[in-house]
């Protein structure tokens, strides 16, 4: 077992571009309002939860339908594409905020933070990186959730409105970027 920084600080980008907890923070915010509150550490743990699972269990399920890793990680390359566009451009393709008992779980944890697209990159990424390198990206997205749940008030009145959009759009092209790359590398694999 060896960990790779540069392979961990890979994956860790990937991640935050993806879950975008810092774009989210409006629905985070709207959630609060609705329900009162928000359980921070519930939505991360289930969140993590999810993420770990997928990781590990993402590939039995493929395999349950006859696919490879190398056509899953196409598949999502095209998803984090998609998601790339939508942060570049201001829309909203994935984003379901479906009514749920409690809002930690629905729809913050799922589909908000570990949303199909999360879970269709981590599955991308096992087909390039270490499962160790992939544990502590996520391991590290958690703890910036975890951070940015807390404290989404705080950094809606500190960053603002204009201050998100600028993140959002350079994750977005970052993201694109890194959507190219995951194309190219399985696309001619064999």
């Amino acid at each position: 077992m060896s960990f790779n920084f540069k392979e961990i600080i890979s994956v860790t980008l990937i991640l935050f571009s993806v879950i975008d907890i810092l774009g989210s923070i409006p629905i985070v915010i709207q959630l609060r309002k609705k329900m009162g509150t928000i359980q921070s550490g519930q939505a991360t743990i289930v969140s993590g939860c999810l993420m770990v699972a997928f990781l590990f269990l993402g590939g039995s399920i493929l395999n349950l339908f006859g696919l490879d890793v190398e056509s899953f990680a196409v598949a999502g390359a095209i998803v984090m594409f998609i998601l790339a566009m939508e942060m570049i451009l201001g829309m909203t393709f994935f984003r379901d905020e479906g009514e749920g008992s409690s809002g930690s779980i629905v729809p913050l944890a799922f589909p908000l933070i570990a949303g199909a697209g999360t879970l269709t990159t981590i599955l991308s990424l096992r087909a390039i990186y270490n499962i160790q390198n992939i544990l502590v990206g996520i391991v590290l997205n958690l703890v910036v959730v975890y951070l940015v749940l807390k404290s989404s008030i705080w950094l809606e009145r500190k960053l603002g409105k204009s201050g998100f959009q600028i993140l959002r759009k350079v994750f977005g092209i970052v993201l694109l970027a890194i959507a190219v790359k995951i194309f190219k590398t399985n696309l001619f694999h064999r």
